[in-house]
């Protein structure tokens, strides 16, 4: 329980007068009727030291629906009522215990399925994100103030190179923006499951992977060309990895709209993934189908993983090879799919090289991409002089950082102007 009344009403469910905060205390617990209906341990938590800066009780009854119902009851029937979803952590954010970004890690680490994320969303809690976020603000709070001094203090002594100096601590700011975004969308599979889509012509093989990474039959598989009309979506775990495999529709010229349907979700699919597993066949020749796949990649396969697969290596090799590259994976995948699974393995072993800060979710990622674009904008501004144009775009950059963790306030602005530069005396 979280609230004003909670101490109250643990004290009526217990019959106890009062509590030690943070210590354990086992006592019996009472229904309306005085009845007794469990016998719990009891662990009170005066505010503002909880989790809520409310005062909170816990209360450790044995295991069982019925047990733990009758205390939900008999709390309601005293005052109390069921958290809404979300209900403590919100209060924990609106009572300044935690901040936006941390609100969101928790949120992200009650659904992650992924060890790696896990221990990532530990260091959000711990406020690495959150320091990330408060250097940003600083330093483009103290580059307004400079400029905003310029602009209105013109008289003032200023160091003479000052607009120089801006202009690269910007210019180094972006980078540092633009590399945490782009860094954060390449790991975002973290929290979610990395997306991995199977794609080629008809008939090359992809289901029989698809089958062969599960190690059951969960796709049809036949020689005849369109078997697979529609994406097939399975998750399996490689390492500590959770991964969502698609197999999609062969990608060719359609011959029916359901066909063609099917092949539009195989090209959404290879854009939502973060890896793509090309697929040809060494069995036969290549032909314009291979080379619509390939053209496929080079449009919707930017900064994605591509593995090219030439499957059934068994068989007389009549595929011409040097269409695909030099990183190329030979496979039999009705015997053994252990090629690939390395592959995908060191590919998202690497992700978890990157020390960088992580955006936690779409929401995150999006105001870093607004804040270093609106900082781009700014700088050009800077070099025509125009510094009321560039004053703005630095506020959208400050307020777009500052909304991961809290709102900014104006005043922020007017104690560095009349705090670093004593003016207005």
């Amino acid at each position: 329980m979280s609230g004003p009344n909670a101490y109250l009403i643990a004290q009526k469910l217990s019959h106890k007068e009062e509590f030690t905060p943070r210590v354990a205390t086992l006592s019996y617990l009472h229904d309306t009727y005085n009845d007794p209906i469990d016998q719990a341990i009891i662990v009170y938590f005066k505010a503002p030291h909880s989790f809520t800066a409310e005062d909170v009780v816990e209360f450790q009854c044995h295991g069982g629906s019925i047990v733990g119902r009758m205390v939900l009851e008999a709390i309601i029937a005293m005052g109390g009522r069921l958290a809404h979803p979300g209900e403590f952590s919100k209060r924990a954010f609106l009572n300044g215990r935690i901040d936006l970004s941390e609100a969101e890690a928790i949120a992200a680490l009650i659904e992650t399925k992924s060890v790696d994320a896990a221990k990532m969303l530990t260091r959000q809690l711990k406020g690495e994100l959150r320091d990330f976020v408060l250097h940003v603000r600083e330093l483009l709070i103290d580059i307004l103030a400079y400029v905003e001094v310029n602009i209105d203090y013109a008289e003032e002594d200023l160091p003479l190179d000052m607009l120089k100096q801006i202009e690269e601590r910007l210019i180094n700011l972006r980078a540092k923006l633009f590399s945490t975004y782009e860094s954060s969308k390449r790991r975002s599979g973290l929290i979610n499951g990395f997306k991995i889509a199977i794609v080629g012509k008809p008939n090359v093989g992809k289901s029989s992977l698809l089958n062969a990474l599960l190690n059951y039959d969960r796709a049809i598989i036949s020689d005849i060309a369109g078997t697979t009309r529609d994406t097939i979506e399975e998750e399996i775990r490689i390492g500590t990895h959770l991964v969502k495999i698609v197999d999609t529709a062969g990608i060719r010229e359609a011959h029916d709209v359901i066909e063609k349907i099917g092949i539009e979700r195989s090209i959404l699919a290879i854009e939502e993934s973060q890896i793509v597993i090309a697929m040809f066949d060494n069995s036969r020749i290549n032909d314009d189908e291979d080379i619509q796949i390939l053209n496929i990649l080079d449009e919707y396969g930017i900064n994605k993983h591509i593995l090219k697969v030439l499957n059934k290596s068994d068989l007389e090799q009549k595929f011409d090879q040097t269409l695909l590259g030099e990183n190329l994976i030979l496979l039999d995948c009705k015997k053994n799919s252990d090629a690939i699974i390395l592959h995908v393995k060191n590919i998202l072993d690497a992700t978890m090289v990157d020390d960088s800060v992580m955006l936690t979710s779409l929401r995150q990622i999006e105001v870093v991409k607004k804040a270093y674009e609106n900082i781009e904008q700014s700088v050009e501004f800077l070099n025509f002089g125009q510094l009321e144009l560039f004053a703005f775009h630095i506020n959208v950059a400050i307020e777009s950082i500052s909304s991961i963790t809290s709102a900014y306030e104006r005043d922020e602005i007017l104690d560095k102007m009349f705090g670093s530069f004593c003016l207005g005396k």
